[in-house]
């Protein structure tokens, strides 16, 4: 089977029918979106198809860029593109093997179900331990050749801690990918040339564009040893920038010498050639040192700088201006992706309709996947400001948010006093999560007004604006006190001395200078508390 020959991409069309189709069709006008059956791999198979479009692509400027955004490019255009790479995806064979170890041996090597392929599978202490009570064992016995492709690039991708020698990708494990998506309601085809530059701007992303070798663009396409020593590392600099979309932090082959005939375990599909199992070794490619990977922000540590991944609470409003603008605070200076950067500093109308921002990714516990989250947001119309514009707009968004992340914290604390003592430990981010949810519309329906006012250089009533969202904050962390949290529990095994207490004190903090002053609205000085005089006590008659 080869990626580029065979129809393996599943795709949705305008009438909401599934299709697969081979790469070369992915610019056809009918196909609005990626269609597997898992989210992650609709994620990895949009960066497939950006990865493969960056790599070939031999346009030579943003003229050229537009115009294959307005007029998609035809089939035997995209053919002529890939056909210099076709040799490295091959999925099955002999010789090299797409996402495979080129050189993988029989010395040392672990023979897994394919089921393992799949990142929140139970590892083998979990199956030992009997411990996996949510995500069971066993439920992918076998995959067909399209799915088991999908799921391979996928790990490689993802790729997580893996016990000794198991290495995480050069983003480390599950990182956050964002990416710009075009018009609501446009082709797939734009939502994924919005992510590919001209060639000399991908040149010179990083890495060394003068390196002519495959294998330093596909390091399946020969021994690892040619890239790196026997336990060695890897940096950026020592292969081509087009490596990054490509990373194979994992030895893995595929056992495709045995096919079965039945049912994918993955999307249901008959095939003759299920594959049931991959051998797999440790100390494969060692991503270290500086990498910088155009689909995900960053964030600047002492040392260097380092991918951002998901966290427990999910993805929403609050990292909106994290992943649009370069921002410092006390904790992290954030970067955003370099595709972002890009997309927002275009000419203005070049991008023929608002934006907007998919981000994804497996919030990762070590070895172990929590979740996984997606989030997409709108720009509406961001990229047609100027950089002074984005900048005031930035501005005040921030002021926004930061108020915004005071009163979750008023809201937590207050149900934390509300439901125990003061020395209480556990998790209350679920309180977070709803505080979030519950005012995200208000968040967009007030950015979409700053930003539309800021495009028609109109005036924007920022004062007013801030007491609105001021006033929102207030009413959304009472009333998920008093109706969702505390206020809905049986009164009978509650405590309504200490719920009392904190209602007033959450009440006081969402009214007091801290939350004004984070907002920028005016704060009323305390008035002077008159001197209280002490009378003077008669003096004592002397007998």
């Amino acid at each position: 089977m080869n990626l580029l020959h065979d129809p393996w991409m599943p795709v949705r069309d305008d009438k909401g029918q599934r299709h697969w189709i081979t790469p070369d069709r992915l610019a056809e006008p009918q196909w609005q979106a990626f269609d597997a059956d898992r989210p992650d791999f609709n994620g990895a198979l949009a960066q497939f198809a950006i990865g493969l479009l960056q790599t070939t692509t031999p346009i030579a400027n943003s003229i050229e860029w537009r115009g294959l955004l307005n007029s998609p490019p035809a089939m035997d255009l995209l053919r002529q593109w890939f056909e210099p790479v076709e040799g490295a995806f091959e999925l099955d064979g002999d010789g090299p093997r797409f996402m495979q170890d080129f050189g993988l041996g029989i010395d040392g090597v672990a023979v897994n179900d394919i089921g393992a392929l799949l990142i929140e599978a139970p590892g083998e202490n979990a199956v030992k331990n009997n411990t996996d009570h949510f995500v069971k064992r066993s439920r992918i016995n076998a995959l067909c050749p399209a799915c088991a492709a999908i799921a391979l690039f996928t790990l490689q991708t993802n790729a997580p801690a893996g016990g000794a020698g198991h290495r995480t990708g050069l983003r480390g494990g599950g990182p956050l990918t964002t990416l710009v998506l075009a018009t609501a309601g446009g082709h797939l085809w734009h939502d994924l040339w919005m992510n590919v530059r001209d060639r000399p701007a991908f040149l010179a992303q990083g890495g060394d564009a003068d390196q002519t070798d495959a294998q330093r663009s596909f390091p399946w396409l020969g021994p690892i040893t040619q890239l790196q020593t026997q336990r060695g590392e890897l940096a950026q600099a020592q292969v081509h920038p087009a490596h990054s979309y490509w990373a194979m932090p994992r030895r893995i082959r595929l056992q495709t010498d045995k096919p079965t005939t039945g049912a994918c375990d993955a999307c249901g599909r008959t095939s003759e050639r299920l594959i049931s199992s991959y051998a797999t070794k440790n100390y494969g490619l060692n991503y270290k040192g500086t990498w910088s990977h155009p689909l995900s922000p960053y964030y600047e540590t002492k040392e260097c700088w380092l991918p951002i991944h998901p966290q427990p609470g999910g993805l929403g409003y609050r990292h909106w201006l994290g992943w649009v603008f370069d921002a410092s605070s006390d904790k992290k200076s954030p970067r955003v992706a370099q595709i972002v950067d890009r997309a927002l500093s275009l000419p203005h109308r070049q991008t023929s309709g608002h934006l907007r921002l998919w981000a994804f990714g497996y919030d990762m516990d070590n070895m172990k996947a929590r979740c996984w989250y997606e989030s997409t947001v709108p720009l509406y119309g961001l990229a047609d400001c100027d950089r002074d514009t984005r900048q005031a707009v930035q501005a005040e968004v921030g002021r926004w948010l930061a108020a915004a992340e005071l009163a979750s914290t008023y809201l937590r604390g207050a149900v934390k006093d509300a439901w125990f003592s003061a020395d209480a430990r556990g998790e209350f981010g679920h309180v977070d999560a709803s505080f979030w949810g519950t005012t995200e519309a208000p968040f967009y329906r007030q950015l979409q007004g700053l930003i539309e006012a800021a495009r028609n250089a109109a005036v924007h009533a920022d004062l007013a604006v801030r007491q609105t969202w001021h006033a929102t904050l207030i009413r959304s962390a009472m009333r998920l006190f008093d109706q969702t949290f505390v206020g809905a529990g049986a009164i009978e095994r509650q405590n309504p001395r200490r719920i009392a207490l904190a209602h007033k004190q959450l009440s006081r903090n969402l009214h007091g200078p801290k939350l004004r002053q984070a907002l920028g609205l005016p704060v009323d000085e305390p008035a002077n508390k008159p001197t209280r005089k002490t009378p003077k006590r008669p003096a004592k008659e002397i007998a």
